[in-house]
């Protein structure tokens, strides 16, 4: 058994990042800029964009944090995205989810320009990205992608099971690796809450590959998989005694793999730096650099 080691892949990633801003810096261009906007102070969201936010500062980005009350309206909300678009300064946005309930979060995606969705959720990327075309791609699965890539795990034919089909992880996961991308062209089964267990069973045991994200604590099983899956667990779950674990009852079902990630240091990690991949992405094309 071998860890994908999210920490360790997030780390390389970024230095090779913080030495092309320092290229660039070093001949007169301004650093990449990113905006998170966080709305009202949910816990989690919070440590989130603390990470983001250090995250940015270690690849060398500038970075400023909008807050804005649980009660803000979503015309404020959107007024402001609009602001951030047409501010020539600012690279990428990102609006932190979840959003207050009577906030439409499919209008505050939608509002974003295509050109600063570093998240990859505007429907102008997700549906080039389909395409395989030149896009910023979700976070989530972009990081999924750059870890496996990073440690060399085999994708080309392979047997790809997605337990989820969120559009956060589990929808762009799957088209990324059955797609021709720099990483993909794998053959993927995309399963979900409705898929029968007799049958996700079935998928599962057969996975070369499986990719879970349910947020449910301990759901794939040692009886799931196969000896020798690569195993990668999107879930972050904080049970009442204030240990995180993921979706994968680790302990008993690692033996059988020949890869697994962790959790923490896993994919949370490679979420985060895939932003940075995206925001660098977006500074190029502002300045004709790529």
């Amino acid at each position: 058994m071998n860890l994908l080691d999210g920490k360790k892949c997030a780390e390389s990633l970024i230095a090779d990042i913080a030495k092309k801003v320092a290229g660039y810096v070093d001949s007169g261009l301004r650093k990449p800029h990113m905006t998170i906007i966080l709305v009202g102070k949910h816990a989690p969201s919070e440590s989130y964009v603390k990470s983001k936010i250090t995250t940015s500062t270690l690849a060398g980005f500038d970075s400023n944090l909008i807050r804005f009350p649980e009660t803000v309206k979503e015309a404020e909300l959107l007024a402001k995205i609009q602001e951030i678009n047409e501010d020539q300064t600012t690279d990428g946005v990102i609006v932190q989810l979840p959003l207050p309930k009577h906030i439409n979060q499919q209008h505050i995606i939608n509002a974003i320009s295509p050109d600063k969705d570093i998240d990859g959720f505007h429907p102008t990327n997700f549906g080039r990205m389909t395409l395989g075309q030149k896009a910023f791609r979700p976070a989530t699965a972009y990081g999924i992608c750059k870890l496996l890539q990073f440690y060399e795990v085999p994708i080309k034919g392979k047997h790809c099971v997605v337990i989820g089909r969120s559009n956060i992880v589990g929808k762009p996961i799957s088209i990324m690796l059955s797609n021709d991308f720099d990483i993909g062209n794998a053959t993927v089964t995309l399963t979900h809450i409705e898929t029968p267990r007799e049958l996700l069973l079935d998928e599962t045991r057969r996975g070369d590959i499986v990719i879970v994200a349910v947020g449910i604590p301990g759901f794939v099983t040692e009886d799931m998989v196969k000896e020798g899956v690569v195993l990668i667990d999107v879930g972050i779950n904080r049970l009442e005694n204030g240990k995180i674990v993921g979706d994968v009852a680790f302990d008993q079902v690692a033996p059988k793999c020949s890869w697994i990630t962790p959790v923490p240091g896993g994919v949370g990690r490679m979420t985060v730096t895939a932003l940075m991949i995206n925001t660098l992405v977006a500074y190029q094309n502002n300045f004709n650099l790529a």
